[in-house]
Protein backbone atom coordinates (compact mmCIF):
# COMPACT_ATOMS: atom_id res chain seq x y z
CA UNK A 1 0.00 0.00 0.00
CA UNK A 2 3.05 2.24 0.70
CA UNK A 3 4.06 1.78 -2.55
CA UNK A 4 0.73 2.87 -4.56
CA UNK A 5 0.54 5.57 -2.17
CA UNK A 6 4.05 7.28 -3.16
CA UNK A 7 3.13 6.10 -6.81
CA UNK A 8 0.15 8.38 -6.57
CA UNK A 9 1.97 11.47 -4.79
CA UNK A 10 4.53 10.80 -7.91
CA UNK A 11 1.92 10.60 -10.57
CA UNK A 12 0.07 13.90 -9.09
CA UNK A 13 3.71 15.92 -9.22
CA UNK A 14 4.28 15.11 -12.94
CA UNK A 15 0.78 16.12 -13.58
CA UNK A 16 1.75 19.32 -11.91
CA UNK A 17 5.45 19.77 -13.50
CA UNK A 18 3.59 19.04 -17.09
CA UNK A 19 0.39 21.42 -16.36
CA UNK A 20 3.56 24.08 -15.54
CA UNK A 21 6.05 23.18 -18.30
CA UNK A 22 4.26 22.03 -21.50
CA UNK A 23 2.15 25.84 -22.11
CA UNK A 24 5.46 27.34 -21.38
CA UNK A 25 7.32 26.11 -23.76
CA UNK A 26 4.44 25.91 -25.99
CA UNK A 27 4.07 30.11 -25.23
CA UNK A 28 7.97 30.31 -26.79
CA UNK A 29 6.40 28.58 -29.55
CA UNK A 30 3.99 31.02 -30.17
CA UNK A 31 5.94 34.07 -29.28
CA UNK A 32 8.32 32.56 -32.07
CA UNK A 33 5.56 32.02 -34.71
CA UNK A 34 4.19 35.35 -34.24
CA UNK A 35 6.97 37.22 -36.10
CA UNK A 36 6.18 35.54 -39.39
CA UNK A 37 1.78 36.33 -38.95
CA UNK A 38 1.35 38.84 -41.72
CA UNK A 39 4.03 36.79 -44.20
CA UNK A 40 2.37 34.96 -47.06
CA UNK A 41 -1.45 33.42 -46.18
CA UNK A 42 -0.03 33.25 -42.41
CA UNK A 43 -2.26 34.30 -39.93
CA UNK A 44 -2.21 34.14 -36.26
CA UNK A 45 -4.78 31.31 -36.18
CA UNK A 46 -2.01 29.08 -38.34
CA UNK A 47 0.20 30.51 -35.67
CA UNK A 48 -2.27 28.75 -33.07
CA UNK A 49 -2.37 25.54 -34.99
CA UNK A 50 1.10 25.07 -35.51
CA UNK A 51 1.82 25.60 -31.72
CA UNK A 52 -0.82 22.91 -30.84
CA UNK A 53 0.58 20.35 -33.76
CA UNK A 54 3.74 20.70 -31.63
CA UNK A 55 2.59 19.72 -28.45
CA UNK A 56 3.54 16.07 -28.93
CA UNK A 57 7.28 16.92 -29.56
CA UNK A 58 7.10 19.40 -26.64
CA UNK A 59 5.74 17.10 -24.40
CA UNK A 60 8.60 14.71 -25.31
CA UNK A 61 11.58 17.30 -24.64
CA UNK A 62 10.07 18.11 -21.26
CA UNK A 63 10.02 14.64 -19.99
CA UNK A 64 13.54 14.38 -18.21
CA UNK A 65 12.53 18.27 -16.39
CA UNK A 66 8.62 16.17 -15.48
CA UNK A 67 10.69 13.45 -14.12
CA UNK A 68 12.91 15.62 -12.34
CA UNK A 69 10.52 18.57 -10.56
CA UNK A 70 7.73 16.20 -10.39
CA UNK A 71 9.48 13.73 -8.40
CA UNK A 72 10.96 16.63 -6.63
CA UNK A 73 7.48 18.14 -5.70
CA UNK A 74 5.86 14.52 -4.87
CA UNK A 75 8.62 13.64 -2.52
CA UNK A 76 9.34 17.20 -1.01
CA UNK A 77 5.91 17.50 -0.25
CA UNK A 78 5.70 14.11 1.75
CA UNK A 79 9.10 14.75 3.45
CA UNK A 80 7.43 18.69 4.50
CA UNK A 81 5.10 16.54 6.60
CA UNK A 82 7.45 14.33 7.95
CA UNK A 83 5.87 11.03 6.11
CA UNK A 84 9.58 10.60 4.48
CA UNK A 85 11.22 9.78 8.17
CA UNK A 86 8.49 7.67 9.17
CA UNK A 87 8.82 5.64 6.31
CA UNK A 88 12.57 5.71 7.10
CA UNK A 89 11.80 4.94 10.96
CA UNK A 90 9.24 1.72 9.37
CA UNK A 91 12.52 0.34 7.73
CA UNK A 92 12.19 1.89 4.46
CA UNK A 93 15.72 2.46 2.68
CA UNK A 94 15.56 5.51 -0.17
CA UNK A 95 16.47 2.62 -2.69
CA UNK A 96 12.96 0.84 -1.74
CA UNK A 97 11.24 4.02 -1.59
CA UNK A 98 12.82 5.05 -5.02
CA UNK A 99 11.02 1.96 -6.76
CA UNK A 100 8.09 3.96 -6.75
CA UNK A 101 9.09 6.70 -8.68
CA UNK A 102 10.58 4.51 -11.09
CA UNK A 103 7.46 2.36 -12.06
CA UNK A 104 5.54 5.67 -12.42
CA UNK A 105 8.97 7.08 -14.40
CA UNK A 106 8.57 4.13 -16.79
CA UNK A 107 5.12 4.96 -17.31
CA UNK A 108 5.79 8.34 -18.33
CA UNK A 109 8.61 6.29 -20.84
CA UNK A 110 5.84 4.12 -22.22
CA UNK A 111 3.76 7.54 -23.03
CA UNK A 112 6.67 8.62 -24.77
CA UNK A 113 7.45 5.93 -26.77
CA UNK A 114 4.38 6.52 -28.00
CA UNK A 115 4.04 9.49 -28.65
CA UNK A 116 7.53 9.27 -30.50
CA UNK A 117 6.85 6.63 -32.72
CA UNK A 118 2.66 7.13 -33.85
CA UNK A 119 1.97 10.83 -33.14
CA UNK A 120 4.76 13.50 -32.45
CA UNK A 121 6.04 12.93 -35.91
CA UNK A 122 3.63 13.00 -37.96
CA UNK A 123 1.93 15.84 -36.31
CA UNK A 124 5.36 18.17 -36.65
CA UNK A 125 5.80 17.49 -40.25
CA UNK A 126 1.91 18.27 -40.98
CA UNK A 127 2.82 21.60 -38.92
CA UNK A 128 6.09 22.54 -40.85
CA UNK A 129 4.32 21.72 -44.18
CA UNK A 130 1.35 23.77 -43.35
CA UNK A 131 3.53 26.66 -42.25
CA UNK A 132 5.47 26.18 -44.93
CA UNK A 133 2.62 26.61 -47.68
CA UNK A 134 1.31 29.09 -45.74
CA UNK A 135 4.50 31.18 -45.95
CA UNK A 136 4.70 29.87 -49.67
CA UNK A 137 8.16 28.44 -48.89
CA UNK A 138 8.76 25.06 -51.46
CA UNK A 139 10.67 22.04 -49.53
CA UNK A 140 14.45 22.36 -49.75
CA UNK A 141 16.85 22.35 -47.48
CA UNK A 142 18.27 25.26 -48.45
CA UNK A 143 17.39 28.52 -50.18
CA UNK A 144 18.33 27.67 -53.75
CA UNK A 145 20.35 24.82 -52.94
CA UNK A 146 17.62 22.39 -53.43
CA UNK A 147 18.10 18.56 -52.18
CA UNK A 148 21.30 16.31 -52.22
CA UNK A 149 21.48 12.75 -52.10
CA UNK A 150 24.00 10.46 -53.73
CA UNK A 151 25.29 6.45 -54.11
CA UNK A 152 28.09 5.18 -55.63
CA UNK A 153 27.70 6.15 -59.49
CA UNK A 154 24.94 8.88 -59.24
CA UNK A 155 24.55 12.75 -57.67
CA UNK A 156 21.35 13.86 -57.76
CA UNK A 157 19.82 17.51 -57.05
CA UNK A 158 16.01 18.32 -56.65
CA UNK A 159 15.66 21.81 -56.48
CA UNK A 160 12.28 21.58 -55.27
CA UNK A 161 9.63 18.93 -54.36
CA UNK A 162 6.00 19.73 -55.64
CA UNK A 163 3.83 17.07 -53.93
CA UNK A 164 4.54 13.72 -53.16
CA UNK A 165 5.27 11.95 -56.68
CA UNK A 166 6.27 15.25 -58.44
CA UNK A 167 9.63 16.93 -58.31
CA UNK A 168 11.24 20.25 -60.47
CA UNK A 169 14.61 21.18 -61.35
CA UNK A 170 16.16 17.43 -61.39
CA UNK A 171 19.67 17.26 -61.95
CA UNK A 172 21.56 14.24 -62.03
CA UNK A 173 25.31 13.68 -62.20
CA UNK A 174 26.46 10.15 -63.61
CA UNK A 175 29.91 9.14 -62.45
CA UNK A 176 31.94 6.20 -64.77
CA UNK A 177 34.15 3.24 -62.99
CA UNK A 178 37.27 6.02 -62.26
CA UNK A 179 34.68 8.32 -60.37
CA UNK A 180 34.94 11.23 -63.50
CA UNK A 181 31.49 12.77 -64.53
CA UNK A 182 30.33 10.42 -67.53
CA UNK A 183 26.92 12.44 -68.25
CA UNK A 184 24.81 15.61 -66.58
CA UNK A 185 20.90 15.02 -67.15
CA UNK A 186 18.72 18.17 -66.31
CA UNK A 187 15.27 17.93 -65.98
CA UNK A 188 12.54 20.38 -65.88
CA UNK A 189 10.12 18.37 -64.18
CA UNK A 190 9.77 14.69 -63.08
CA UNK A 191 7.14 12.27 -62.35
CA UNK A 192 7.63 9.26 -59.82
CA UNK A 193 6.07 6.78 -61.52
CA UNK A 194 6.95 4.09 -58.69
CA UNK A 195 10.25 3.31 -56.28
CA UNK A 196 12.49 2.53 -59.44
CA UNK A 197 11.01 4.90 -62.43
CA UNK A 198 11.00 8.45 -62.37
CA UNK A 199 9.43 9.96 -65.41
CA UNK A 200 11.61 13.26 -66.56
CA UNK A 201 10.28 15.74 -68.65
CA UNK A 202 11.87 18.58 -70.93
CA UNK A 203 15.10 16.68 -70.95
CA UNK A 204 18.90 18.04 -71.53
CA UNK A 205 21.50 15.03 -71.66
CA UNK A 206 25.09 15.72 -71.65
CA UNK A 207 27.76 13.32 -72.37
CA UNK A 208 31.61 13.62 -71.39
CA UNK A 209 33.30 11.01 -73.46
CA UNK A 210 36.87 11.36 -75.68
CA UNK A 211 37.32 14.43 -74.46
CA UNK A 212 33.91 15.42 -76.37
CA UNK A 213 30.43 16.87 -75.24
CA UNK A 214 27.55 15.24 -76.61
CA UNK A 215 24.12 17.43 -76.13
CA UNK A 216 20.74 15.60 -76.34
CA UNK A 217 17.60 16.95 -75.94
CA UNK A 218 14.12 14.37 -74.91
CA UNK A 219 10.67 15.44 -74.16
CA UNK A 220 10.64 12.72 -71.61
CA UNK A 221 13.21 10.22 -70.00
CA UNK A 222 12.50 7.21 -68.22
CA UNK A 223 15.56 7.31 -65.19
CA UNK A 224 15.98 4.24 -62.64
CA UNK A 225 16.33 5.83 -59.52
CA UNK A 226 18.39 4.57 -56.84
CA UNK A 227 16.36 6.99 -54.23
CA UNK A 228 12.24 5.76 -52.98
CA UNK A 229 9.81 8.08 -52.29
CA UNK A 230 10.07 8.00 -49.18
CA UNK A 231 13.59 8.21 -48.73
CA UNK A 232 13.11 12.10 -51.08
CA UNK A 233 10.45 13.09 -47.90
CA UNK A 234 12.85 11.93 -45.29
CA UNK A 235 15.31 14.31 -46.76
CA UNK A 236 12.59 17.46 -46.35
CA UNK A 237 12.17 16.85 -43.17
CA UNK A 238 14.24 17.93 -39.83
CA UNK A 239 16.08 14.96 -38.20
CA UNK A 240 14.41 15.51 -35.02
CA UNK A 241 10.82 15.49 -36.60
CA UNK A 242 11.27 12.07 -37.86
CA UNK A 243 10.07 8.66 -35.71
CA UNK A 244 13.16 5.87 -34.51
CA UNK A 245 11.85 3.77 -37.35
CA UNK A 246 12.20 6.30 -40.06
CA UNK A 247 15.61 7.70 -38.53
CA UNK A 248 16.76 4.04 -38.46
CA UNK A 249 16.13 3.60 -42.12
CA UNK A 250 17.26 6.78 -43.64
CA UNK A 251 20.48 6.05 -41.69
CA UNK A 252 20.81 2.76 -43.31
CA UNK A 253 20.30 4.18 -46.94
CA UNK A 254 22.43 7.02 -46.04
CA UNK A 255 24.77 4.79 -45.22
CA UNK A 256 24.33 2.27 -47.66
CA UNK A 257 24.90 5.03 -50.39
CA UNK A 258 28.28 6.33 -49.39
CA UNK A 259 27.05 9.33 -47.54
CA UNK A 260 27.31 11.30 -43.96
CA UNK A 261 24.64 9.99 -41.55
CA UNK A 262 26.04 11.67 -38.23
CA UNK A 263 23.47 13.97 -38.12
CA UNK A 264 20.77 11.78 -38.33
CA UNK A 265 22.83 8.82 -36.54
CA UNK A 266 22.93 11.05 -33.69
CA UNK A 267 19.02 12.49 -34.18
CA UNK A 268 18.23 8.82 -33.64
CA UNK A 269 20.90 7.95 -30.20
CA UNK A 270 19.33 11.01 -28.63
CA UNK A 271 15.90 10.05 -29.08
CA UNK A 272 17.00 6.84 -27.01
CA UNK A 273 19.62 9.55 -24.63
CA UNK A 274 16.42 11.51 -24.07
CA UNK A 275 14.79 8.85 -22.35
CA UNK A 276 17.79 7.52 -20.39
CA UNK A 277 18.07 10.98 -19.17
CA UNK A 278 14.44 10.98 -17.82
CA UNK A 279 15.60 7.56 -15.62
CA UNK A 280 18.87 9.53 -14.76
CA UNK A 281 16.54 12.84 -13.58
CA UNK A 282 14.03 10.35 -11.88
CA UNK A 283 16.78 9.03 -9.99
CA UNK A 284 18.76 12.31 -8.98
CA UNK A 285 15.43 13.83 -7.41
CA UNK A 286 15.09 11.24 -4.97
CA UNK A 287 18.64 11.53 -3.18
CA UNK A 288 18.21 15.55 -3.86
CA UNK A 289 15.06 14.94 -1.53
CA UNK A 290 16.62 13.54 0.98
CA UNK A 291 19.46 15.21 1.33
CA UNK A 292 17.58 18.56 1.92
CA UNK A 293 14.83 17.27 3.55
CA UNK A 294 15.29 20.44 6.32
CA UNK A 295 14.39 23.20 3.53
CA UNK A 296 11.41 24.45 1.89
CA UNK A 297 9.65 22.82 -0.75
CA UNK A 298 9.49 26.07 -2.85
CA UNK A 299 13.88 26.05 -2.35
CA UNK A 300 13.95 22.47 -3.46
CA UNK A 301 11.78 23.33 -6.44
CA UNK A 302 14.23 26.22 -7.63
CA UNK A 303 17.65 24.13 -6.82
CA UNK A 304 16.07 21.37 -9.08
CA UNK A 305 14.96 23.65 -11.99
CA UNK A 306 18.58 25.27 -12.08
CA UNK A 307 19.57 21.63 -12.05
CA UNK A 308 17.44 20.73 -14.96
CA UNK A 309 18.23 23.78 -17.29
CA UNK A 310 22.21 23.33 -16.81
CA UNK A 311 21.96 19.58 -17.43
CA UNK A 312 19.67 20.38 -20.76
CA UNK A 313 22.16 22.97 -22.08
CA UNK A 314 25.25 21.12 -20.88
CA UNK A 315 23.69 17.98 -23.01
CA UNK A 316 23.15 20.40 -25.96
CA UNK A 317 26.70 21.79 -25.96
CA UNK A 318 28.20 18.13 -26.11
CA UNK A 319 25.76 17.34 -28.70
CA UNK A 320 26.75 20.23 -30.80
CA UNK A 321 29.97 19.71 -30.05
CA UNK A 322 30.50 15.93 -30.72
CA UNK A 323 29.19 16.13 -33.94
CA UNK A 324 31.28 19.25 -35.18
CA UNK A 325 34.32 16.72 -33.86
CA UNK A 326 32.53 13.75 -35.15
CA UNK A 327 32.84 11.87 -32.40
CA UNK A 328 30.44 8.17 -32.34
CA UNK A 329 26.67 9.54 -32.21
CA UNK A 330 26.10 6.47 -29.51
CA UNK A 331 28.70 8.03 -27.13
CA UNK A 332 27.51 11.38 -27.30
CA UNK A 333 23.53 11.03 -27.19
CA UNK A 334 24.15 8.49 -24.08
CA UNK A 335 27.37 9.50 -21.95
CA UNK A 336 25.45 12.60 -20.42
CA UNK A 337 22.59 9.93 -19.21
CA UNK A 338 25.05 7.65 -17.79
CA UNK A 339 26.95 10.08 -15.72
CA UNK A 340 23.80 11.74 -14.28
CA UNK A 341 22.43 7.87 -13.67
CA UNK A 342 26.47 7.70 -11.96
CA UNK A 343 26.30 10.41 -9.55
CA UNK A 344 23.00 10.06 -8.92
CA UNK A 345 23.73 6.05 -7.48
CA UNK A 346 26.65 7.23 -5.76
CA UNK A 347 24.43 10.37 -3.83
CA UNK A 348 22.02 7.76 -2.76
CA UNK A 349 23.99 5.53 -1.10
CA UNK A 350 25.37 8.44 0.87
CA UNK A 351 21.78 8.81 1.89
CA UNK A 352 21.67 5.56 3.66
Amino acid sequence: MIYLYISRQVLIGFLIAIAVILPLFSFFDLLDQLDDVGRGTYRITDAFLYTTMLLPRRFIQIAPFVALLGTVTALGKLAIHSELIAMRVAGLSPWRISLAPLSVGILLLLGVAILEQFIAPQLQQKAITYRAIALEQSAELGRNLGIWTRNEKNILRIGQIINNNKAATIEILQLDQEGFLAAHVLAQTAEIVDNETWELSNVIVRTFADNQITVAHHNTLNWSSFVSPEDIATLTKPPESLSPLELFRHVEFLRSTGQEADSYALALWRKIGSALMTIAMLLLSIPFVFGSIRSGLSNKLVFASLIGIAVYLLDQIIANTGLILQLNPALIALAPGFTIIMVANVWLRRTH
